[in-house]
């Protein structure tokens, strides 16, 4: 991993974003590439899918829409234990985003004068599942359980057709659509299902959806991108990333162990590490030396730790290393320091933070009961992860009688009149002719 060196220099938040490690393909470039394919969905449906299909998943000939049955033989395959496991997934981020889902608010200005906030789930999502370099049942909960909790009604999943799978999506997709009560599976990936759920495909039985949500690789994020006002989306989860802020009290192998799961994901995740300690980062590098090398996936690591995305950032103090991991926006922060509340306390814009040196990011993706769905790239700055909300519109319901209408009148018609619309006004006054009255 190549070390940054911030020490010493007094750098201002702009500055810090152009010297934070990132990926080298760029979003735009990423967009010029989809926008083309998404294009190609939207004028010829199922035709295009399939040429996709055969050009980037080496399917062909495939149904498309996964029959019921196929969803239900998935499940009687899966190990009993990665069953039970997926259960306990289920089970605990349904407490989480039950938390997520707001009581309906009533304010009350006067007598007859009453605002009632609600908050409206959208009537239908798609939930994009990848199936490149890794299957990702959880994935599927993720989206899946989140938006049930909201109360979505119209549910429908698209995962790449697998080659060796009959042009099914991976089983362990279909495991979890299974366990989620998910009847409405595609076989479709990429940008071509981002497309396919935004503008629809009448021929295979497809609606299009109100929100598109689910990870995916940078392409995967472009092709949100390129639909964003058609639908609306969660976010623009792309490749992968960690950012460890650690001081000299933090274990060495933990964080290393840490750096290399993420890494693991795609030859393009980020791996960041964040240390006023110079000692701790040299025992870092030493422990991903020996650790990466034999990982299942090392080469992958290997790429992915080498990359300009991937580093390790000196800085003078944790301060200065909360300053730069909110300048970075990480999708994954993690903690791991002497005092990890008052590091905490300087943390402002994370996808989701993993406080002290046992609770690792691999916790987040799994078991923990929050959300793995999260923005990468440095939207985090401004966007949230994925949860019960994602799916829920605020609705505010206006009520007021004509008594507390009447009190706002001579106001109403003030400002009315200020901004060159007195027609506005006209309409309250209306209500208060001779003889007009209603209920």
């Amino acid at each position: 991993m190549r070390t940054i060196d911030l020490r010493g220099r007094a750098l201002s938040r702009d500055e810090l974003l152009k010297l934070v490690p990132r990926a080298a393909v760029s979003a735009e470039i990423a967009v010029e590439r989809v926008r083309p394919l998404v294009a190609d969905v939207a004028a010829r449906g199922e035709a295009a899918l399939r040429d996709q299909a055969r050009e980037f998943d080496r399917v062909d000939g495939h149904l498309l829409r996964v029959p019921s049955e196929s969803i239900a033989d998935a499940l009687r395959n899966c190990p009993p234990a990665v069953e039970a496991a997926l259960r306990e997934l289920i089970e605990r981020l349904r407490l989480g985003s039950s938390a997520q889902v707001p009581e309906e608010q009533v304010t009350r200005f006067a007598d007859g004068a009453v605002i009632r906030q609600r908050w409206q789930p959208v009537s239908r999502v798609g939930l994009y599942a990848p199936g490149g370099k890794a299957a990702y049942p959880s994935s599927v909960v993720m989206n899946a359980i989140a938006a049930q909790t909201a109360g979505v009604p119209s549910l429908a999943l698209a995962s790449p057709a697998q080659a060796d799978n009959a042009g099914l999506p991976h089983p362990a997709v279909l495991w979890a659509a299974a366990l989620c009560g998910i009847e409405e599976v595609y076989a479709i990936g990429g940008a071509g299902a981002i497309a396919a759920f935004a503008h629809g495909v009448p021929a295979i039985g497809l609606d299009a959806v109100d929100v598109v949500t689910g990870p995916g690789n940078v392409f995967v994020a472009a092709a949100k991108r390129v639909v964003t006002g058609l639908v609306g989306i969660d976010a623009e989860a792309g490749t992968t990333e960690i950012l460890v802020i650690a001081d000299a009290s933090a274990e060495a192998g933990f964080v290393a162990a840490d750096l290399i799961s993420q890494a693991e994901h795609d030859e393009a995740a980020a791996s960041v590490l964040v240390t006023d300690s110079e000692e701790l980062a040299q025992r870092v590098a030493a422990e991903i030396a020996s650790r990466a090398a034999a990982t299942r996936h090392a080469g992958r690591v290997a790429e992915a730790l080498s990359g300009p995305q991937s580093g390790i950032v000196l800085v003078d103090d944790l301060r200065e290393a909360a300053r730069v991991s909110n300048a970075y926006g990480p999708e994954h922060l993690e903690i791991q320091t002497r005092d990890d509340a008052a590091v905490l306390a300087e943390i402002t814009d994370a996808g989701a933070i993993f406080v002290g040196g046992y609770t690792p990011v691999s916790l987040g993706d799994y078991l923990a009961g929050s959300n793995h769905v999260l923005p990468t790239g440095g939207t985090a700055r401004f966007a949230s992860g994925l949860g019960a909300h994602t799916f829920l519109r605020p609705q505010q319901i206006v009520s007021y009688d004509r008594a507390a209408l009447r009190d706002l009148e001579e106001p109403l018609r003030a400002l009315a009149e200020a901004e060159g619309l007195p027609a506005h006004a006209d309409a309250v006054s209306a209500r208060f002719e001779t003889g007009k009255k209603s209920s």
